[in-house]
This record gives C-alpha cells, structure tokens and sequence, in this order.
C-alpha cells in the first residue's frame, strides 16, 4: 500500500516514480494538481511545463524552433531560463570543514573564502574560519536590521535522531552546501549584500568577531524588544491590509504545499534506494545460476551484466535526486518558515503603531508625544511594508526559477535513465537473436 501511494504522490511531484524501479513520468500536469498557479505559478508558461502533456503534439513542440529536435531529451532541454547581466562583485565559498574538540563540546568550523572588487573591503580577498553558531548570530543581525527583509533559511541546528550521525561526513557536507548557499543568497542580495554586520562576518577574524558581538545590545534590551514583541503578538493586528491578507493566505497554502512535496521526496528518495539495494543482489544471484546450467550461461550472465549496467544508472539517478530535487524542495520547506516570522514582524509594527492610535483616541497619555511617536511610527510600518512588498516580488520570481529548475533537472535525469537502461537491455536482447523463439520452444519453456 505504502508503494502505491508514493506512486500516486509522485505523480504529483511531476517525478512520477515507482517503488520498485517504475518508470519516472515527467508530468507537467501533475505537478500543477500539487502546485496550482495561484500558489506556485510554475505553470505561468505553459509550453514549458506540458512538453510531455499527452494532448501536446510534436507538431505543437516544434513550434518552439524549426530545427528543434523531437526526442524528449532534447526538447526539454530547449527549457531555459535567461539570466541578467553578470555583475557580480562579492564571491564566496564555504569549504574545508573541521572538527574541533574541547573539553566542553565538540564542533565543526567551515572556511570562508571571500573574494572582492568593492571599494568599502579592505582587501580584495579574505579568509576566515566560521562556527554554525556564528552564522546563527548572523541571521539574527540581519533579522533585527532588516525585520520585513525575506532573510535566506540556514540548515537546521539539529537533525532528526537516527537519520544520520551529527558528525557524519555526509551530513557534514550536506551542511557545507546549505551554508554555501546560505552567504551567497545573501551575497546576491540587492540589500542585504551592503549590511555592515555581513561584511564584519566575512572580513573579521575569530577575536575580532567576539569582540564585535559583545558590542550589540545587552541583555536587558533584548529583554524589553522581546516583552515588547510578546506584548503585540498577544493584542494581534486589527486592520491588516489586504495585500498582507493574501501574502498571508499565500504562506499558508504555500506552506502546506512544500512540506507535502518534501514528504513525498524524501518517501521516493528511500523507497529509490531500497530498490537499489535489492537490485543489485540479483547480478551475483544469476551468476551462480549460470554455473549450473550449461546451455544458459552467456544469456545468465548477460542478464547479470545488464543488472550491473541498470544499477550504475540507477545509483546515478539517487545521486541526482539527492543533489538537485532533495535540497531545493527542502530549503523551501524552511523559507516557508521564515516567511511566518518575517509576517508576524511585520505586524508587530503596525501593533505597535494602532496601540499608540489607540492611546491617542482615549488620550491615555500626553498628546503632543504621542503625536510625534505615531508620526516616526508610521514611517516605520511604511518602511516595512515597502520592504516586503519589494522582497516578496523578488522572492516568488526565485522561487519559481528554483524549484522549475529543479524538476526540470529531475524529470531530464530520470529521461536519461531510461535512454540508458533501454539501451543496455536492447543491446542484450539483439545478442541474443541466435535463440529459439518458435512457438514450440516457448512451450517446451
């Protein structure tokens, strides 16, 4: 049962995939009955998403050029994206991790290679040596810099018990990649790039950066913005604008939509690798079979050797789901979760903005500061909200890029499977056209 809903459920993840090595069916169509359009938009072009829809035609597909081949492969690769112009001045690397051990824990380090043509850095290059804990304080200065800004997710700080070993070179690197990408969103960035707290994290060394930490606001003040961030979420905004009641719906389909495909991703990517695990038993099994049976042997071993072949392509085919589906759908996952708190910032400034409202309508207090407090106030809220609005544009544009990209790069990989396995198996096939085939052999069989 297990297996017929994860094929069901793939279907929809346009990587139709079957359990046990079923054919995986790029569906432009099934991807849109998970992500409709007024979530995900991924259907916003539609020559690109139903290249393989059963009533396009190869007519329809060669309209997008007349020299544009009509195998599948080829006509998906005609789906690009164009990029800007490369203007680039801020390129970072995370890499080179290492594991340090005291006598109160153990953690990694991960190098940070950072290479530069703006005049406001010191140098052209810098190198330094950063803790998971650093980057965490990090997208805690751009959060409290930038409240309505939609700040890049980092990796989770733990994982789930028995998945992986926290220590593990896997998980090691799948953190390195996740950090890596983490700097470079934030890198790319048309504000976030100039934030002083980024680049003191790019430039300074350890003792500086302790030293850089301490001089942000003390305890006490942390103390009063959070009874203060505590004090608005209880009261709750009264007049939210319609704009943020939809982005606000949005996140919430969004959000239920992305954790669904995650699932279903992370069900395909095991029920995969089992598949693989048992096929590969098979080529010895036949092996040894065809050491007792004579007048079997070169078509035992033949079928043995075509497992080996269709096992290589399929360890390639994890691979690829690993690296190209896997952590693009799983980081999105975590960008849902950042939107929620970027909306409750949000209206936690307009909280602050309708309390003071209030305040002045019952003349709760002296008018003329509260005049001058609701005047700065309503700046603020309209920082904020033009913030948003222009991250939140910019935000769905790379959403929709990255997660196309990332079943177009799944459906091209699971093509190529295919090609590769139906070639391995016709060749063995044509090898063997020397066999009986008459009706009376296949009786005797």
């Amino acid at each position: 049962m297990d297996g017929e809903r994860l094929a069901s459920g793939s279907s929809e993840l346009a990587v139709g995939e079957s359990p046990r090595g079923g054919a995986p069916i790029p569906s432009g169509s099934g991807s849109c009955s998970l992500l409709q359009a007024d979530v995900l938009d991924l259907d916003e072009d539609e020559d690109d998403l139903e290249v393989f829809s059963k009533d396009a035609s190869l007519m329809d597909m060669n309209s997008f050029s007349p020299m544009m081949p009509t195998s599948p492969l080829s006509m998906i690769n005609q789906i690009k994206f164009e990029d800007g112009p490369d203007l680039k001045d801020l390129f970072i690397t995370v890499d080179a991790p290492e594991s340090h051990v005291t006598t109160i824990e153990t953690f990694i380090t991960y190098r940070i290679v950072t290479k530069t043509s703006r005049g406001e850095f010191d140098s052209s290059e810098f190198e330094v040596r950063r803790r998971y804990q650093d980057f965490l304080w990090l997208k805690g200065k751009l959060e409290e810099a930038h409240p309505t800004l939609i700040i890049p997710p980092l990796p989770e700080k733990f994982i789930v018990k028995g998945m992986v070993e926290r220590f593990n070179d896997d998980f090691i690197e799948t953190r390195r990649k996740a950090l890596h990408k983490f700097l470079n969103r934030i890198a790319d960035h048309p504000t976030l790039t100039f934030n002083e707290d980024f680049k003191v994290f790019l430039t300074a060394q350890a003792e500086e950066l302790s030293s850089y930490k301490k001089q942000g606001p003390g305890l006490l003040s942390r103390m009063g913005q959070t009874v203060r961030a505590v004090a608005s979420s209880m009261r709750g905004v009264k007049n939210r604008p319609e704009e943020f009641m939809e982005m606000n719906n949005f996140i919430e389909t969004f959000s239920q939509k992305i954790n669904l495909i995650d699932k279903i991703s992370q069900r395909i990517y095991k029920e995969e690798r089992d598949y693989f695990d048992e096929m590969k038993e098979y080529g010895p099994i036949h092996i040894l079979w065809s050491a007792s049976e004579e007048d079997l042997v070169d078509m035992l071993k033949g079928i043995a050797c075509c497992i080996e072949q269709c096992c290589k392509a399929t360890e390639k085919r994890m691979a690829g789901l690993s690296e190209a589906l896997l952590p693009v759908v799983h980081e999105y996952v975590l960008y849902s979760e950042m939107l929620v708190g970027v909306m409750k910032r949000r209206d936690q400034i307009q909280t602050e903005l309708d309390s003071k409202v209030e305040a002045l309508t019952y003349k709760k207090a002296d008018i003329d500061l509260l005049t001058e407090e609701i005047g700065k106030l309503e700046d603020k809220v309209e920082c904020a909200n033009n913030a948003l609005k222009a991250d939140w544009e910019r935000w769905k544009q790379n959403m929709q890029n990255d997660l196309r990209s990332a079943f177009t790069d799944t459906a091209e990989q699971n093509i190529r499977y295919y090609e590769q396995c139906l070639a391995t198996w016709e060749s063995f096939l044509t090898s063997q056209t020397d066999l009986p085939l008459e009706e009376d052999s296949e009786e005797k069989l």
